[in-house]
Formats: structure tokens, C-alpha cells, sequence
């Protein structure tokens, strides 16, 4: 789902081809779990949301909603990624309504959704602050954004900035950020009980992930330090507090 890397993973970033052979794998059946159970942990309750993944991928995770009982939108701006979403849903019974779009130009109406996601989207764009406004913008007053990210104090993240450097197109262009980072950029845009939490605390190794996955949450409950993913959990001020100035004012 997010922290994605099998030896060809370069060159095939969000290539539908590149999450199967990652899910397949020990590393990427672990680190999977951890992350979407984490991210599910915290939209909490989902049953009648309305939720938007922006970056859906190939769907997993908004399969999982949509069983859930949330009425479930995903965004992606490869088309292969949608097609592939489409047949995932498909295969599993689950109404999903999918498109091909850009976090930077979300095609919804304003105040749309109790709930938006972006899982490894940020880290892509190079307007990060402008995304999250777009978000915030889809978003109900009162509503949730949680966004997933790549830490940037972590063995992955130090593989990854040397693949950068020896010319990969994916991670030269990514951009990791600490959880101070992380908040600042989230209380900028206008978002109040900002909170980040980490998983994925151990090596890129299926070995290691075997082993220490059973108590990585337990770590996460204490420090996101070392940690290869961050997902940070923020409200949209309700109505009132827009009325007084906070939120759009922002922007």
C-alpha cells in the first residue's frame, strides 16, 4: 500500500504489476498490514462515512472501506491504477465510485466528505501545501484528514535517498519528512488536534519484518523515531470556528 520497495519497484512506480509482486512478498504482506491497520485505526468508526482516497492505488484500501459499509470515492491519477482498482472491487462485491484526477485539482465540491485520505501521495507532489489545501477544501467542517507518509528518519528512507542519488526517477524526486514536519504542515493549512503516529519500524527485510512486525505497534504507541511510515490524523475546524477566522483564511 505505501511503503512499497521490491528490487524492480523503481522504474514501475504505481504500476499495477509492482503492488502485486510487493504484496506477494513476505516484506510487503507485513508492512501492508501494519500500515492499513494503522490508518484504519485511525478514521475509527466508517460504517455511512462518505470518504475520498486520494491515491487509491489499486483499491485496497478502499475496498476495506466500502466492506466496511462506507460510501467510498478513490483517486488516482494513473489509469492503470484505477482500471486495476475497478477489478479489485469488481472481484469483491464493493460499489466504489473511481477517477482519474490529481490531489492538486480534486474535482468535488467543497465540504463533500467526513473523511480524506492520502496514503504516499504527499511525498510525491511538489506542492505539498497546495495539496493539502485541495484537500481540505472536499473536506466537511468537523471532518477527518489522515495522510500517510514516509518517514524520513529511517533505514528505508536512507535506501531510498541513495537510489535517488544513483538516478532513480521515483525517489529523486520524493520528499521525506520528520513528524515535527509533518505537524507544522498540517497546522499551517488550518487543521487543529493535529496528531502523528509511526509504524514500520524495522529494516526493509521480510526476515525482519517476520520477526519484529508482532511488536512494532507497540512501539508506535510510544515514539514515531525510526519510523519508515507516518500517518498523521487532523480535523477540519466545524463551522464555527470558520466562521471565526480559522481554516479557509489560510489559504
Amino acid at each position: 500500500m505505501t511503503a512499497q520497495d521490491t528490487s524492480g519497484r523503481d522504474d514501475l512506480e504505481g504500476l499495477p504489476s509492482a503492488y502485486a509482486a510487493w504484496r506477494a512478498s513476505t516484506l510487503g504482506q507485513v508492512t501492508d498490514a501494519r500500515e492499513q491497520n494503522l490508518i484504519l485505526d485511525l478514521i475509527g468508526p466508517s460504517a455511512g462515512l462518505r470518504i475520498l482516497d486520494v491515491g487509491c492505488g489499486d483499491g485496497s484500501l478502499a475496498v476495506e472501506l466500502a466492506r466496511r459499509t462506507a460510501y467510498v470515492t478513490g483517486v488516482d491519477a494513473s489509469p492503470e491504477m484505477i482500471a486495476a482498482a475497478r477489478r479489485l472491487a469488481d472481484r469483491q462485491g464493493r460499489d466504489i465510485s473511481l477517477e482519474i484526477g490529481k490531489v492538486e485539482t480534486l474535482s468535488f465540491e467543497a465540504d463533500t466528505f467526513d473523511a480524506v485520505l492520502a496514503v504516499t501521495v504527499l511525498c510525491f507532489v511538489e506542492d505539498a501545501a497546495g495539496a493539502l489545501c485541495e484537500m481540505f477544501r472536499v473536506l466537511k467542517p468537523g471532518g477527518r484528514l489522515i495522510v500517510g507518509e514516509l518517514g524520513r528518519y529511517s533505514s528505508w528512507a536512507a535506501i531510498r535517498r541513495v537510489k535517488g542519488w544513483l538516478g532513480s526517477p521515483v525517489w529523486r524526486r520524493a520528499r521525506f519528512r520528520s513528524a515535527a514536519e509533518f505537524r507544522s504542515l498540517a497546522s499551517d493549512a488550518g487543521l487543529v488536534d493535529v496528531s502523528v503516529k509511526g509504524a514500520v519500524f524495522y529494516p526493509p527485510s521480510g526476515l525482519a519484518a517476520r520477526l519484529l512486525g508482532p511488536i512494532d505497534l507497540k512501539i508506535g504507541a510510544f515514539t514515531t523515531a525510526g519510523a519508515a511510515f507516518l500517518a498523521l490524523s487532523a480535523t477540519k475546524p466545524g463551522a464555527s470556528q470558520l466562521d471565526n477566522g480559522v481554516g479557509y483564511d489560510h489559504f
